[in-house]
């Protein structure tokens, strides 16, 4: 039986097995980003799959793992309808750009969206390089998070990762720690679900993308599980050293397959 969808992909050569073993692998170290630093599960996730399979495949194989991650961690937040109601123009913007650029997205060449989700990855490299030093004035937040919504809503709609835009946004805003992780996880529901589903709208988000985006909770899990081990023994910058460097060459994949 085929569990994979029809993959009009230069990888449809791959063995299944091979291309199954393959995601398991991308899913646990996803998981392990995950729970080492508490964000970048797509932003692991999504370069590495889209080596092998179409960025719509790709992204459309987060939707389980994403949605059950950030609903765990929104629901663990202290004062969830706080942090809703402070950033409901960063999410609101978030939602409507997401929402226009996938729909954009879904009609451009697989081989333009490849070079486009490498460039998203480069982005996300740059930006989380940049370590802000003073804190947003107050009278700057609202204007700055309704832009930040809007080009973290553009990339997500291309890639999945909103990520970047939004996680260097709130560290600007010094947040305390659990205030950042339940901040962002209700922020990232506001751009996930309109990105699900537009994608099963449009059909790129079926049962078939759905059950195989089951069965990668497990392996997500393990390496949460995993992840949150190595906290004891590797710093979070080290972490970060190693991450950002292999994104960097997964994007120079990327890019150099899309040529």
């Amino acid at each position: 039986m085929n569990l994979l969808p029809q993959l009009p992909w230069t990888f449809t050569a791959v063995p299944e097995f091979a291309l199954l073993g393959f995601a398991a692998l991308a899913f646990l170290g996803a998981g392990i980003v995950k729970g080492t630093l508490g964000v970048g599960l797509p932003l692991f996730a999504v370069p590495l799959l889209s080596l092998v399979l179409p960025p719509p495949t790709a992204i459309s194989l987060l939707v389980v793992p994403v949605l059950f991650s950030n609903l765990w961690q929104a629901a663990q937040a202290a004062q969830p309808l706080k942090y809703a109601t402070r950033f409901r123009w960063l999410s609101l913007s978030l939602l409507v750009s997401t929402v226009v650029s996938v729909k954009l997205s879904l009609a451009l060449p697989m081989e333009l969206l490849s070079l486009l989700v490498a460039a998203s990855v480069i982005c996300a490299v740059v930006l989380m390089l940049y370590k802000p030093q003073g804190a947003i004035p107050a009278a700057r937040e609202l204007p700055l998070g309704i832009v930040v919504g809007i080009l973290a809503g553009v990339m997500g709609g291309l890639s999945s990762m909103t990520g970047p835009f939004i996680i260097t946004y709130l560290l600007a805003l010094k947040l305390p720690r659990d205030e950042f992780v339940g901040s962002i996880s209700i922020i990232y529901l506001f751009g996930m679900i309109p990105l699900y589903l537009v994608l099963a709208y449009y059909g790129r988000l079926g049962l078939t993308e759905t059950s195989m985006s089951l069965l990668a909770i497990a392996p997500m899990a393990l390496g949460m599980a995993i992840g949150r081990r190595m906290r004891a023994y590797l710093s979070e910058a080290s972490f970060r050293r190693v991450l950002l460097g292999f994104l960097a060459s997964v994007a120079v994949l990327l890019v150099s397959k899309g040529v």
